[in-house]
């Protein structure tokens, strides 16, 4: 399996410009999940030539060729994982926006037996939490 960003765009045949391989090394440090404003802020900073014309075509290219996957959170803003990530699900805050990543093995083993139940096969799926930090000073 090839893991670089990079390496998988040249696999795929896609031309990797300067500008490209700036903007796929961003998004191979990234432990988060930023949109194209916040990758075009990280791309600057590393090469000050980049439009933000350039990382929407680019993340575009990406996704097409299946290098990136979009996740779309409620909050009007397209972001972006890399799509060979291993498996895992979303908690988003509502208050501040922030993503959290988690995997939970009996989430994974209740979603198979439901599928098991309705008569499938389970492919895959995808599992968006969204809440708001519980207040301390409450008791459950």
């Amino acid at each position: 399996m090839i893991t670089s960003i990079i390496a998988r765009c040249e696999a795929k045949g896609l031309r990797m410009t300067g500008q490209r391989r700036v903007i796929a090394q961003v998004l191979q440090d990234s432990a988060d999940h930023p949109d194209v404003e916040e990758l075009y802020k990280r791309a600057s900073s590393m090469d000050d030539g980049i439009s933000i014309a350039t990382v929407y075509r680019t993340v575009k290219l990406f996704e097409e060729a299946g290098i990136l996957e979009r996740l779309e959170f409620g909050d009007g803003r397209a972001r972006y994982e890399d799509a060979e990530r291993d498996h895992h699900d979303h908690l988003i805050d509502l208050n501040s926006g922030e993503v959290i990543e988690f995997c939970d093995p009996d989430i994974e083993a209740l979603q198979e037996k439901i599928a098991r139940k309705l008569g499938y096969e389970l492919r895959g799926h995808k599992l968006e939490l969204y809440g708001v930090p519980k207040r301390k000073d409450r008791q459950d």
